[in-house]
């Protein structure tokens, strides 16, 4: 279909666009409370088709926006996923929109009753820069399959992606369906604060924490997403060869910018050696060269390279002990080459900070027991990740811990299947989406009941009697 390229809010007032814009798909959405089948099956299907065709230009727009990121990566992480996450929701949506009938008590009996899933209206969508494509769209299928409208906001990180996203949703939406605002952090804050009837953010805590206190004004409801400390524990029966290719390949993925990436690694002490020996083989195997390998992801700004060095200095400075698991950094092409980072006091930026980098603490444990109280006394992460062979103690962390989202012997995958919700708690977030959980928060479920024409409660009204004792009196027995 054809469209209009949007035009990007640079205006002194940027919440006049936003006001504008959401008016407008208010309005659309007023004229079709609740969309057909039909309708939100061909939302999804021109969603799918815009990505296979802007794929080449998304690969090149996020490769430009990071410096080097390889197309096998987008299209690993955020093409394939998102497309399987289009086609999952077509193929259930009409399980999904059908209206749930549920039983009574007997004392509402002949009536029936319903619950119906119904569209929210307009959904705000602020996803940030490490998978523009993915943490932006994914919503967005949930968000059309429950029939909604949505505005979507990508990071200012990503400038090259969001002009592309920009030019592909017009040609592929009308403005009241779905429209994309870009900007920086000005725009970002009068989008937050705009009147959605849902907000889903993806980000850091520290900004997540801002974006709930701008929507609460409007009791705007949140699904935040914001990653956080993601431990990985190596179990004592835990069989290296196995577990540290899977535990790097989670790590070093986009370069450890991943909100699911494991953030360190809990190791038993008599084996840090070992495992650290281990690490330092695969990553040679995964990523020979660097910091010249073309595989491997840049850092997406030299503020983030910056970050990143001083968390290695700082634990340096504190009496830790750093250990270079590859080559040497390129600040130019801001390639920050895997690092270990071994005993780091707790105070420090690398163990109470998320890292989002190449970098991994090892903290030595030894019992699994002061293990899982290690990861109890910290902020409630995002992902959890366990291996070993040991079913016993697999039992015991999966029932002695909290997280988001957990993966047995290997890392992230658990984020790629659209029958898990996903979705933080406590500090790592609330809310969660991905396929039908998806579907539901952006759904209002109304119950609906359906009063029978025999009814009887026409018995408990004035003027009360004795009669109206007898019939409570029933109620509360048998009620």
């Amino acid at each position: 279909m054809d469209g209009q390229v949007l035009p990007k809010v640079d205006m002194a007032d940027p919440g006049a666009r936003i006001a504008s814009l959401l008016d407008a798909q208010k309005a659309g959405w007023a004229k079709d409370v609740t969309p057909d089948h039909a309708t939100r099956d061909d939302r999804l299907k021109r969603l799918d088709r815009m990505v296979v065709d802007w794929q080449e230009r998304f690969c090149a727009a996020i490769s430009e926006d990071f410096g080097n990121r390889p197309a096998v990566v987008t299209t690993l992480t955020d093409i394939v996923p998102l497309r399987a996450a289009i086609r999952h929701a077509r193929r259930h949506l009409k399980r999904w929109m059908r209206p749930r009938r549920v039983s009574l008590a007997w004392t509402g009996q002949p009536a029936s009753a319903v619950i119906l899933r119904q569209p929210l209206g307009v959904v705000g969508i602020v996803a940030p820069w490490n998978y523009p494509l993915n943490l932006m769209l994914s919503p967005l299928t949930g968000a059309l399959a429950a029939g909604n409208r949505a505005m979507l906001k990508p990071s200012e990180l990503a400038p090259a992606f969001s002009e592309a996203l920009a030019k592909a949703v017009a040609e592929t939406f009308t403005e009241d369906e779905v429209a994309v605002v870009t900007g920086g952090p000005e725009v970002a804050t009068a989008f937050t604060s705009a009147p959605f009837d849902h907000l889903i953010f993806t980000g850091s805590t520290a900004v997540g924490r801002k974006v709930a206190e701008a929507a609460a004004k409007n009791l705007t409801p949140v699904t935040l997403e914001l990653g956080g400390k993601s431990p990985a524990i190596l179990d004592a029966s835990v069989q290296f060869d196995k577990a540290v290719p899977r535990l790097v390949w989670g790590k070093l993925l986009n370069s450890g910018q991943t909100c699911v990436a494991p953030d360190y690694a809990l190791v038993p002490r008599d084996r840090v050696q070992d495992f650290l020996a281990a690490v330092k083989a695969e990553v040679d195997r995964q990523y020979p060269g660097l910091p010249a390998n073309p595989d491997y992801t840049s850092i997406i700004s030299p503020r983030h390279f910056s970050r990143l060095t001083r968390l290695v200095e700082e634990a340096r400075e504190t009496g830790a002990e750093v250990v270079e698991l590859a080559g040497p950094h390129d600040p130019d092409a801001r390639v920050f080459s895997p690092v270990a980072v071994i005993g780091a006091p707790d105070e420090t930026a690398v163990m109470s900070e998320e890292i989002f980098g190449p970098i991994l603490p090892i903290v030595p444990y030894d019992m699994l027991e002061e293990a899982i109280a290690y990861i109890n006394h910290r902020d409630r992460p995002l992902a959890l990740y366990w291996f070993g062979e040991d079913k016993g103690a697999q039992e015991r962390v999966l029932s002695g811990t909290i997280a988001g989202g957990v993966t047995v012997n290997d890392t992230i995958l658990h984020l790629a299947q659209d029958d898990l919700p996903f979705g933080g708690v406590g500090a790592s977030g609330y809310g969660a989406y991905h396929g039908e959980a998806g579907f539901l928060a952006l759904s209002k479920e109304k119950p609906v009941l359906k009063q029978s024409r025999l009814s009887a409660v026409k018995l408990l009204y004035p003027p009360y009697g004795r009669f109206s004792d007898w019939m409570l009196k029933l109620l509360g027995r048998f009620g």
